[in-house]
């Protein structure tokens, strides 16, 4: 929860070649826990964590639901949201209605458990998953726990959510979204204007107001980070250490390195998300964890959990240039660490990537 109060949130993702990425920043930063503790925080009572849209799909603590509040209601109004969805805000409100009663007289059900029966009636899986998205875009029902292959399933919001957050005042529009840069100021500690207001997706206009009073509050001080271009904002309580020994692999959708941008500016480090490239055209693998050593980002890895064989498998392996001497040392012993946490055997690696073969002898 201490992590979760500072990061803010973790993103939701449905790609499971390694792990759900949701488990996989508290990976990152404490190492082998079990992530059932995740899945209580999450899904269990009492629940700690809720799901919105927040930098995408995300967990949540409790006490941000008050200042996502705003944007339920821009929903609510159509003014936020995809396109495809607001129909169901007049043009199709009957589906959207039907599909809350239903909610409200059945309890918790997936989008799939609206799936026309062959009776001849309306709702089939792509109806059905937009009006109930619409719904929890709106705030009306949200996730009352994932099931299977990590369906959503979706319960009214107030049996769900405790009656004590739901009680809490929600802040002005304007309040809230200085709160959540506030937050996202915290987790970053310096950042550019489109670092701080990515974290929760604000718009441009949303996120320079709001950073604008931060400033005048001083909450946060304009800064020049050498080499950026931007100019930059550190968080009045940021401090800056006088080394870093970090080590870790960190997921695609971590906060650290989600806006490449602010990677290539912190590291001098490229990063692409190839699972959407076809195979032929990758450089790096499908499925890339860069690997953190101290304070650089020294080489990536193409990972996969063969959880048939027991085995994690590092598809390739690839130093960035100057990397430091125990790098293939340090990223074993990582990745032994992750092989344990995901209740794998052994690790392999294939021959690929310039790191591929010192990695190998290491292991």
């Amino acid at each position: 929860m201490k992590l979760l109060d500072r990061l803010a949130l973790h993103q939701i993702d449905s790609v499971n070649v390694l792990s759900r990425a949701h488990y996989l920043p508290a990976f990152s930063r404490l190492g082998s826990y079990p992530r059932q503790a995740l899945d209580s925080l999450a899904w269990g009572k009492p629940r700690r964590l809720f799901e919105y849209w927040a930098h995408e799909a995300s967990l949540l603590p409790l006490d941000l639901h008050p200042l996502l509040r705003w944007r339920m209601a821009r929903a609510e109004r159509g003014e936020a949201g995809w396109k495809s969805l607001r129909a169901f805000r007049v043009e199709r409100k009957a589906e959207a209605d039907a599909a809350l009663a239903r909610i409200a007289a059945e309890g918790p059900l997936a989008a799939s458990e609206f799936e026309a029966k062959g009776s001849g009636g309306w709702w089939g899986w792509s109806s059905a998953k937009a009006a109930l998205e619409w719904l929890f875009l709106t705030g009306r029902i949200t996730t009352a726990t994932r099931r299977n292959s990590f369906e959503r399933v979706y319960d009214l919001t107030e049996r769900v959510i405790p009656g004590a957050i739901l009680g809490l005042p929600a802040p002005g529009e304007a309040d809230a979204q200085r709160e959540l840069i506030r937050r996202s100021a915290r987790a970053h500690g310096v950042g550019t204007a489109r670092d701080l207001r990515d974290y929760f997706r604000l718009s441009p206009a949303d996120g320079a107001a709001r950073i604008d009073e931060l400033v005048e509050e001083g909450a946060l001080l304009p800064v020049q980070v050498k080499g950026w271009r931007e100019a930059a904002y550190l968080h009045k309580d940021a401090k800056r250490p006088r080394g870093a020994d970090g080590r870790a692999l960190l997921v695609p959708f971590d906060p650290l390195i989600w806006e490449r941008s602010r990677a290539e500016r912190l590291f001098g480090f490229r990063y692409r998300i190839e699972i959407y490239t076809p195979a032929e055209r990758r450089v790096h693998g499908y499925y890339v964890l860069p690997f953190l050593l101290r304070d650089r980002i020294v080489a990536r890895v193409d990972l996969k959990a063969d959880r048939q064989a027991g085995t994690l498998l590092v598809q390739a392996a690839w130093a960035e240039p100057d990397p430091p001497l125990d790098t293939a040392a340090e990223l074993a012993a990582e990745l032994r660490l992750m092989a344990g946490w995901l209740e794998l055997k052994r690790v392999a690696v294939k021959p690929i990537g310039d790191l591929a073969l010192g990695l190998g002898q290491e292991l």
